[in-house]
């Protein structure tokens, strides 16, 4: 079979996001749009992914599950992970190393985290935005060592990206890099590519994807996971990102 994977996506739990992307209506209107495989990326933490496990369950989607981080250079970085309990220690790491800035919600927006039916679980009372005490290499090798994925995101902004705060690839192993548009001005050194949504908002939700194959189901919890890390090493996933897509 082909999955259509969505591997970039914030719920309400963002500050940046919209308070209505709660993971079930993001993984419901995923699931609309013909999305097979989806990750929850919030920004430097994970607390709303053990809904986004449920929702993904209901709706018959593969889930992946992890980050948006922000290391010490203010570049974001995706880490991402099989299951939800590798998801939650990876969010530990990062939390613990994020500066202690008390969220201000009416300035900067909800923290909100919810459980599957959207009920309101907590409030997020520190900031979540801040790069945390790590750098891009030290992130990249963390998230690698916790056996995740480690994809710098969308490296061809102008901000938060690492064309904008380096302007060129460091010699760190990353599993992937993600694009907003092609072709690719930066030299990627042969790394893989993928292109996601990035989604905040619900009318975002599978604006972008990318497609490969995997076997027929096993059974094994993990093979969906295992068909992407796969599809990367092999670069063999197709980007959905058509001509004049906006960043």
């Amino acid at each position: 079979m082909i999955l259509r994977a969505d591997l970039h996506n914030h719920s309400c739990l963002s500050p940046c996001g919209d308070l209505y992307n709660s993971p079930s209506r993001m993984v419901e209107l995923a699931a609309q749009r013909g999305i097979t495989m989806m990750a929850l990326t919030d920004h430097n933490s994970a607390r709303n992914c053990p809904a986004f496990a449920v929702s993904c369950r209901r709706h018959g989607i593969f889930p992946v599950f992890g980050t948006e981080t922000t290391t010490q250079e203010e570049i974001h970085v995706l880490s991402l992970f099989a299951e939800v309990e590798e998801a939650l220690q990876w969010g530990e790491w990062v939390y613990q190393r994020l500066p202690d800035f008390h969220h201000d919600q009416e300035r900067f927006g909800d923290q909100v985290v919810v459980d599957e039916d959207e009920n309101i679980l907590d409030i997020e009372e520190r900031y979540l935005i801040p790069g945390i005490d790590a750098s891009i290499e030290e992130v990249a090798q963390e998230t690698l060592r916790r056996g995740g994925l480690v994809i710098p995101a969308h490296i061809d902004r102008s901000a938060h990206s690492i064309s904008s705060q380096l302007g060129f690839l460091p010699d760190t192993t990353f599993s992937a890099l993600e694009v907003t548009r092609l072709p690719v001005e930066m030299d990627t050194r042969n790394h893989p590519l993928i292109c996601s949504s990035d989604a905040h908002f619900p009318d975002d939700i599978a604006r972008r994807w990318i497609t490969f194959p995997m076997e027929d189901s096993t059974g094994d919890p993990r093979q969906p996971f295992n068909a992407l890390v796969r599809a990367l090493q092999e670069h063999t996933p197709a980007l959905s990102i058509a001509s004049g897509d906006p960043a």
